[in-house]
C-alpha cells in the first residue's frame, strides 16, 4: 500500500511548505538517498533544477574596483561664479590647459576661462569672454586646438574665439569668426571627431547646421549644409568614432542617425517605451547608448543597435528622480559614466559586445548636487596615478567647481600599458575639404606614455640611400633611427657622430616642451603662494625627475644598440 509523507520542501532553504511524495514501503526500502521533496510553488519555478541558481557569477575586470577620488580643497575652483541657467547641457568644457565655465553677465552672455593650475579662490573681477549679446547655452573646446573654443547663444549666433596663452589680464569681447544662420537661439554645439574645421550647430529653429571654418571670412553667413529632418528641438548630437554618422535625440522623443553631409535619416526609432533625451554613440561597437524616461517617469537607460531602432537590445531603470543623465563613455576601457544632473553620483558601466551589454561596476556617491559636468580628455590625465578619466563638477550651491578623478588601484608606479592603450590624439586625420569631398578616416592614435610624443604633421624629408654595397644596412640602420627620434619627438638625422646644425635654441625649446606631459608646465606655472603649493611643487618636480631617469635609462640602452648595429656595419663594409 502506498503512503503519503509529509515533509519540508528541499528546494529552496527559505521554503516551509510541505510537499507530498508518495512511496510504496518496499521502494522506501530500497532508496539508499531521500528523495528531493517539492511543494507546488518551487515546482510551478522549475523544481530542483533551480536549486543552484542563487550562487552569483563573477566577471574577471581590470575595471571592477575603480573608485572616485575627489580633489582636496586647495585643488578645487573656489568663488566661481556658476550660469542658473536651466538648460540641459553641461555649462563645463575642459581640455589639457584651461577649463571653460559659463558664468552670469549684465547684459549679455559670458563664460570664463581658467588656466588648469590655477586652482583656488578666484578672484571676483577676473577677465571674462563676452561678447555675446544673449545668454551663452553651451561651448566647445576644439579637440585639434586647445586655445580655440567654440561657444553658442540665445542670441542666435555661433562665435569661435582664440584665446591667450598667457593669463587674461581683461575681457575678451571680439572673436576670431562669427556664424549666423540660425532664426532662434542656438543651444549645442559639437566638433567633428576628425576632421580640422567642421563644427555642428542646433538651434530651437529645429535645424543642425553644418560649418566650415576653414574660410578667411571672420562673418559666415551660411552653412556648408542644413539638416531640416527634426520636428522639435534637438537635444543632444553624437558622432561616431570617424565622424561619419551623426545621431540626434528630439524632444518628440525619437532617436536619428543621419548622415551628416548628405542630411538623410538612415535610422529612427519610434519605440514608446522610452522616451530619449540624451544620445551617444559607444565607439566601435556599433551601438547606442540613450538616457530618458520610462513609461513610468523613472530615470532609464536603453542600449541600441545603431543598424536597427526598432527595439533596444536592452533597458535598465535607475531611480525616480527628474534630473537629466548625462552619459559618457570611454572607448579605451569600454567604461560608460552616467552622471545625474541635480545629484551627486556619478555610476559607471562596462560594456560588452556580448549579453548582458551594461555590466554594473559601482557608483560614486556625494552629498553636493552637480548642476554641470566637465570631462578631461585622455592627453589630459596623470597616467602616474592611474587615472582613467576625470569629471568637474559644477556645484552652484558652494559656487566650486570639483574635480573627481577615476582611478584603477594599483600597486606598481610605472606605465600600466593595459589600461592605456593609444587613444585619439590632438591632430586631425582630415582636412574640411577632404571630409566635405566625402572621405572617411578614423582619428590619429597617440600613446599617453610619458615622454612619448605626436609625430610632426608635416612629412618629414627623405634621406638619400648612400651608393655603396652595404645600402640595406644602411638604410635600415637609419629607419631604426628615425624611428627613435620620432618617438622622443626630434629631426631624424642621418648618422650618430654627425654634429648636425639642426640644433637651434628653437629646437631645445620645443624639446622642453615635449618633456613636460599632462598638461604640466614648470616653464608657466606662477610661484607657488603658500606652502601647500610648495609641496605640491616639488612632489611634481620629483615626479618629473623620475621620469626623465627612467627616459635616459631607455635612452642609454637604444644608444648601444644603435653602436652595435654601428659596428657590425662596419665589420660587413670591411668584409666587403
Amino acid at each position: 500500500m502506498g503512503t503519503n509523507r509529509k515533509e519540508p520542501c528541499s528546494v529552496s532553504p527559505a521554503c516551509r511548505q510541505e510537499g507530498t511524495s508518495p512511496l510504496s514501503a518496499g521502494a522506501a526500502a530500497r532508496q539508499t538517498a531521500p528523495p528531493a521533496v517539492v511543494c507546488a510553488a518551487c515546482s510551478a519555478l522549475g523544481g530542483p533544477s533551480r536549486q543552484m541558481s542563487w550562487h552569483p557569477q563573477y566577471r574577471s575586470s581590470k575595471f571592477r574596483h575603480v573608485f572616485g577620488k575627489p580633489a582636496s580643497k586647495e585643488n578645487c575652483y573656489d568663488s566661481v561664479p556658476i550660469t542658473q541657467s536651466v538648460q540641459d547641457n553641461h555649462f563645463c568644457a575642459v581640455n589639457p590647459h584651461f577649463i571653460a565655465v559659463v558664468t552670469e553677465c549684465a547684459g549679455g552672455g559670458a563664460f570664463l576661462v581658467i588656466p588648469l593650475h590655477q586652482t583656488g579662490k578666484l578672484d571676483p573681477h577676473y577677465p571674462k569672454v563676452c561678447g555675446h549679446r544673449g545668454n551663452v547655452l553651451d561651448i566647445k573646446w576644439n579637440p585639434f586646438d586647445d586655445f580655440e573654443i567654440a561657444s553658442a547663444s540665445e542670441d542666435t549666433t555661433i562665435k569661435i574665439w582664440n584665446i591667450p596663452k598667457q593669463l587674461l589680464s581683461r575681457n575678451i569681447t571680439v572673436c576670431r569668426k562669427e556664424l549666423v544662420g540660425h532664426a532662434r537661439r542656438v543651444g549645442l554645439v559639437e566638433w567633428h571627431p576628425t576632421a580640422a574645421g567642421i563644427l555642428f550647430s542646433a538651434g530651437y529653429d529645429y535645424k543642425v547646421m553644418v560649418w566650415n571654418l576653414d574660410t578667411k571670412e571672420c562673418v559666415i553667413m551660411s552653412p556648408v549644409k542644413t539638416i531640416d529632418c527634426h520636428q522639435d528641438v534637438i537635444l543632444s548630437m553624437s558622432f561616431n568614432t570617424n565622424g561619419s554618422l551623426l545621431a540626434t535625440t528630439c524632444k518628440d522623443r525619437k532617436i536619428r542617425v543621419l548622415d551628416p553631409r548628405a542630411g538623410t535619416v538612415l535610422q529612427e526609432a519610434n519605440y514608446k517605451g522610452h522616451r530619449a533625451s540624451k544620445v551617444l554613440f559607444l565607439g566601435n561597437l556599433k551601438k547606442l547608448l540613450s538616457t530618458g524616461t520610462s513609461r513610468w517617469n523613472n530615470r532609464q537607460m536603453a542600449l541600441w543597435d545603431q543598424d536597427d531602432l526598432s527595439v533596444p537590445l536592452t533597458e535598465e531603470d535607475l531611480d525616480g528622480s527628474s534630473g537629466v543623465l548625462f552619459p559618457f563613455y570611454d572607448a579605451d576601457t569600454n567604461m560608460l559614466y552616467v552622471v545625474g544632473k541635480g545629484d551627486g553620483n556619478i555610476r559607471y558601466y562596462e560594456v560588452s559586445a556580448s549579453k548582458p551589454h551594461l555590466n554594473y561596476l559601482t557608483e560614486y556617491r556625494s552629498s553636493f548636487p552637480q548642476k554641470g559636468i566637465g570631462v578631461m580628455p585622455k592627453r589630459g590625465l596623470d597616467v602616474s596615478t592611474c587615472e582613467i578619466f576625470r569629471f568637474y563638477k559644477l556645484i552652484t550651491t558652494k559656487s566650486l567647481i570639483e574635480p573627481v578623478s577615476m582611478i584603477v588601484p594599483r600597486r606598481s608606479e610605472s606605465y600600466q600599458e593595459d589600461i592605456y592603450p593609444p587613444t585619439a590624439g590632438a591632430q586631425p586625420s582630415l582636412t574640411a575639404r577632404e571630409w566635405l569631398g566625402g572621405m572617411n578616416k578614423g582619428p590619429v592614435l597617440v600613446s599617453l606614455r610619458p615622454g612619448s610624443e605626436l609625430p610632426s604633421p608635416r612629412p618629414l624629408p627623405p634621406e638619400s640611400a648612400p651608393s655603396t654595397p652595404t645600402a640595406p644596412a644602411s638604410s635600415h640602420l637609419s629607419s631604426q633611427m628615425e624611428k627613435l627620434v620620432a618617438e622622443d619627438g626630434q629631426r631624424p638625422f642621418s648618422m650618430p657622430e654627425e654634429k648636425s646644425p639642426r640644433w637651434t635654441a628653437e629646437h631645445r625649446l620645443e624639446e622642453k616642451k615635449a618633456w613636460l606631459t599632462n598638461g604640466f608646465d614648470i616653464f608657466e606655472c606662477p610661484p607657488p603662494k603658500t606652502e601647500n603649493e610648495l609641496l605640491q611643487m616639488f612632489y611634481r618636480q620629483q615626479e618629473e625627475i623620475r621620469r626623465l631617469r627612467e627616459l635616459l635609462t631607455q635612452r642609454e640602452v637604444q644608444a648601444k644598440q644603435l653602436e652595435l648595429e654601428i659596428k657590425n656595419l662596419r665589420m660587413s663594409s670591411e668584409w666587403f
